[in-house]
């Protein structure tokens, strides 16, 4: 079988290393594997085998949307059986590439979140199946589009475990991050791995360490930074001054390509976001790496911790849960399995499966 994937771009995110992952599977497997996307650096890591259409598909405006012309020139030459669309804006084009088409492609789509404007993602609900990334995700479908007539499967997110696992941090590494860091040396590293935006909830984390008040903690925030998010990190860092923190214990650290390392060099992790994550791709890394994890007890993150059997689950914006969970962790850790459910290969795996089925079906 020959099947395409559709997103803005290759460079940044879950829903790019999942598409990477499932396009290096198919070509492991002896299927066809496309992608079009607007390219970015994650390009280079498509199997040799992997065609990849670059079509600027990814900013919202009529530029991008006229671009369906030469989508369908694509579809036109290029028999595809599955085409599988995982962002809003890319669906709406492939949409409008398909009318009056006769041969017709299944079109997937995952939902990868719980998106504030139905009106707007309508494009993934006219798919002809969808996949649904945590039981949370199926609900909020399920409530907010007619999809009476849509197959729906869960499939939850999978981390990499050749990246994330419980394997020792190298000598050379640790020695490096330390003369780059000496102020968290022999210090418990508290971790935030969140994107430098307001709904993160990095204000929460913030707070916490303030009441911890122990110098033997230090509180990492790591995450990318975005061009128009400067001047919200710089409210951040005034924020952490106001509250009495300081360069002792606290630093905000640009996103970084090892984090599975920093991961495994934490005592705790955490994800704190202000609204209901569709799943929480960091609670699930973190623990493939050994590391105890605490989120709020709503969303996907809170269907996360339940199948880790995790104890870190805290009642949202409870402060002084919160900080007794988090003493508690530091006492006495988790201890974590990663259910196979949360891993690349399972994810690939029934992606690729649910595939088949539906081209059995439509035969």
């Amino acid at each position: 079988m020959h099947i395409a994937q559709l997103l803005p771009e290759l460079d940044f995110g879950g829903v790019e290393r999942g598409t990477v992952d499932l396009a290096n599977e198919l070509i492991d497997q002896s299927h066809q594997s496309s992608v079009v996307s607007a390219g970015g650096k994650l390009v280079a890591e498509l199997r040799p085998s992997v065609t990849h259409f670059k079509l600027p598909i990814g900013q919202k405006s009529i530029n991008s949307l006229i671009q369906y012309k030469n989508l369908r020139k694509i579809y036109n030459e290029n028999q595809f059986d599955i085409v599988h669309v995982r962002s809003r804006f890319p669906a709406w084009i492939h949409h409008i590439s398909l009318r009056k088409q006769l041969n017709k492609p299944i079109t997937v789509s995952t939902f990868h979140g719980l998106y504030s404007k139905p009106w707007y993602s309508k494009s993934m609900a006219y798919s002809d199946a969808i996949i649904s990334i945590s039981n949370t995700v199926t609900d909020y479908i399920t409530s907010n589009y007619d999809v009476r007539d849509k197959e729906i499967i869960r499939i939850y997110r999978g981390c990499n475990t050749s990246k994330f696992n419980s394997a020792h941090i190298s000598e050379s590494w640790l020695k490096q991050w330390n003369i780059d860091n000496p102020e968290m040396i022999n210090k418990k590293i508290l971790l935030m791995p969140a994107r430098i935006t307001h709904w993160k909830g990095i204000e929460f984390f913030l707070e916490l360490i303030k009441h911890l008040n122990n110098n033997d903690i230090f509180g990492l925030v790591i995450g990318k930074v975005a061009a128009n998010k400067n001047r919200y990190l710089q409210t951040l860092k005034n924020s952490a001054k106001r509250l009495g923190l300081n360069d002792q214990n606290i630093k905000f650290l640009d996103a970084r390509p090892d984090i599975e390392n920093l991961y495994k060099l934490s005592a705790l992790v955490f994800n704190l976001s202000n609204k209901p994550e569709p799943f929480g791709r960091t609670i699930i890394e973190a623990a493939a790496c050994g590391t105890s994890v605490i989120g709020w007890d709503r969303g996907g993150v809170s269907e996360s911790l339940k199948k880790l059997n995790s104890s870190g689950a805290v009642k949202f914006g409870d402060m002084n849960e919160l900080i007794g969970t988090t003493k508690r962790l530091l006492d006495s850790p988790d201890i974590i399995n990663l259910p196979k459910e949360f891993t690349k290969d399972f994810q690939t795996s029934a992606t690729i499966e649910f595939y088949k089925s539906l081209l059995s079906n439509s035969s």
